[in-house]
């Protein structure tokens, strides 16, 4: 190798260590990943930002903007909650509701499918008195497969169609991946309604009208004088009536923390009562207590009761405005008027001050508040309510949305116009006919999607520019000694799944898809299967729950642990392995 391609090589296997080892946001690595190609000389300065305005970008953008018009309509609310099947059997709600996730992910961000269907979910597992992990695991893996189904379903496909257009002169047409996609929707939905359920973990049943797995929810409260705790030990807390279903896990005095193992404490006036409940026992416990709740981190005040106030369950969606922060630095009731009520994570008792808790990814939060206040502050947050929102879907909105964004489909599909000027174009009718606010534009684009992308092109293109991407498929032909095209197709869609494990699946397409096309040339036949195991196994990162936002979005609801994904996951991949290598050839022949 050339000094030149060692410098490329090494470049992109130090990005992909900072992507596993994720201290670092995605989009940061690749911003930082994209100044050492400069600085080394491997991307040219003028170049260095060309990827932004790479229509592979332009088109995510646009279908992000499409989609968030869409959802924010309500139409796609109100036609889910129709069509789900609220009495039918787990298998049918599981198939019913896959089905329905699929289909809409197809067309919008896999996150924001995900966000319309999980409250139908929950929902239905509260009404059958299950836990909703069953339903919440099939819908992620279903708005995973669902982003195959289409072109334009994730952006890791729109990536390999554009390495496919710079070897080859043309892109893949919208619908060319439809035939893979509906084949693993179709067999991944089976294989879960019928037998895969049964390798996701069952949490215990949640109580009669107690919402999901909602005893590891921590609440805060002030002991006023002349409470009823007073002089009274931990054990002796939870042994009143009044507390039943409560636990006691220590207080705060004078800003030290004393645990509930400390049972020769007696409660005292002032001291800050820390315990777990369901959110409807709060009130209960605090009435029987006479305590006051520490609602706002700021001043230390009581909630705000009385009418039109509500309490709203939300779980924290990936790079929330919230991420990061903490309850005092966000000043949650002078900024938007709600309080913090309690914080779950992961089915575990935080171990800081509600105050001092910083919130992470799949966090499920407690907030009070007034309606409108709500509402402002989940779009502000970016926090995903869980509970089923019942919007009428705005006529107004909805029929420019939709009939825009076919009009796109139409017009990329039919080949009137390149995918990015057709989607652009519907995203700005959608605009200027007031379907989509202008003031909520730039919140519908997923913006460290767009950095990703525009930053880790040109970063993966120094590969093909300095021919090391030649050098390394005629090494792994070398090692592979004459393997035939069906094997290294089956190791190159094995190795972009594990790869997508550790990082994001655009990331993965721009790594991958130049080597992709390097064994193609290498085994002299045609690229397009090889492109499309990219395109399969960067969208189905199933064994983790850090490899897909999806999988991180429900981990709190479904009260899911690190290790839930796994066996699941490997029966999946092993699936799409099954699928798509003998399918892949007969589709895209060699």
């Amino acid at each position: 190798m050339t000094a030149e391609q060692i410098e490329a090589v090494s470049l992109l296997a130090a990005t992909l260590i900072l992507f596993a080892w994720g201290r670092f946001r995605h989009d940061v690595v690749a911003m930082l990943s994209l100044m050492a190609a400069v600085a080394l000389g491997l991307v040219e300065p003028d170049a260095a930002f060309a990827g932004f305005g790479h229509p592979a970008v332009i088109t995510v953008a646009a279908v992000l903007v499409l989609g968030y018009a869409v959802a924010a309509s309500g139409v796609i609310d109100a036609a889910v909650q129709r069509l789900m099947p609220r009495d039918a059997s787990l298998s049918v709600q599981v198939l019913a509701l896959g089905t329905m996730g699929a289909l809409i992910s197809s067309v919008m961000n896999n996150v924001g499918a995900l966000a319309l269907i999980m409250p139908v979910a929950i929902a239905a597992a509260r009404k059958a008195g299950q836990p909703p992990s069953v339903l919440l695991m099939t819908v992620s893996l279903a708005t995973m497969l669902g982003g195959l189904l289409t072109l334009i379903g994730t952006p890791s496909s729109l990536v390999v169609s554009d390495f496919r257009r710079q070897a080859l002169g043309e892109g893949f047409g919208l619908f060319d991946i439809t035939p893979i996609g509906l084949a693993l929707v179709a067999a991944g939905l089976a294989f879960v309604a019928l037998v895969g359920w049964r390798l996701i973990p069952l949490r215990s049943a949640p109580v009669a009208g107690e919402l999901f797995g909602m005893a590891t929810y921590v609440t805060e409260a002030k002991v006023k004088e002349g409470s009823k705790s007073i002089g009274k030990a931990f054990t002796e807390l939870e042994q009143m009536p009044a507390v039943a279903g409560a636990h006691v896990m220590g207080i705060v005095r004078a800003g030290r923390r004393i645990p509930s193992t400390a049972w020769w404490e007696r409660i005292q006036a002032g001291d800050v009562l820390v315990y777990q409940t369901s959110p409807e026992n709060f009130p209960r416990v605090q009435e029987a207590l006479d305590l006051e709740h520490l609602a706002d981190p700021e001043t230390g005040a009581a909630a705000i009761a009385g009418e039109g106030r509500l309490l709203l369950e939300a779980v924290v969606r990936p790079r929330a405005a919230i991420e990061g922060q903490t309850a005092q630095e966000l000043r949650l009731r002078s900024r938007y008027g709600v309080d913090l009520v309690a914080v779950s994570r992961q089915g575990e008792a935080p171990s800081r001050r509600l105050k001092r808790f910083r919130f992470a990814i799949g966090d499920l939060l407690l907030l009070q508040g007034s309606p409108q206040a709500l509402s402002t502050a989940l779009s502000a947050l970016g926090l995903l309510p869980i509970a089923e929102r019942n919007l009428p879907p705005s006529r107004r909105r909805a029929l420019p949305a939709i009939g825009f964004f076919l009009a796109g489909i139409v017009a990329t599909a039919s080949g009137l116009a390149p995918p990015a000027v057709a989607l652009m174009a519907a995203a700005l009718l959608t605009v200027i006919f007031r379907a989509l606010p202008v003031r909520e534009l730039y919140s519908a684009v997923d913006w460290s999607v767009i950095v990703l992308i525009g930053a880790m092109l040109p970063v993966g293109g120094t590969l093909e520019s300095t021919g090391a991407t030649d050098v390394i498929a005629s090494w792994l032909l070398d090692v592979g000694q004459g393997a035939g095209p069906f094997l290294v197709l089956a190791l190159l869609l094995v190795a972009t799944l594990l790869l997508a494990e550790a990082v994001s699946n655009a990331a993965t397409a721009v790594l991958m898809s130049p080597l992709a096309i390097g064994l193609s040339r290498g085994l002299e036949v045609q690229p397009d299967a090889f492109l499309m195991a990219v395109a399969l196994g960067s969208a189905c990162a199933f064994l983790t729950p850090i490899g897909h936002q999806n999988s991180t979005l429900i981990m709190g609801p479904g009260g899911f642990r690190f290790g839930d994904y796994w066996r699941l996951g490997v029966a999946l991949e092993f699936l799409v392995v099954a699928i798509g290598v003998p399918l892949l050839p007969l589709l895209f022949p060699f």
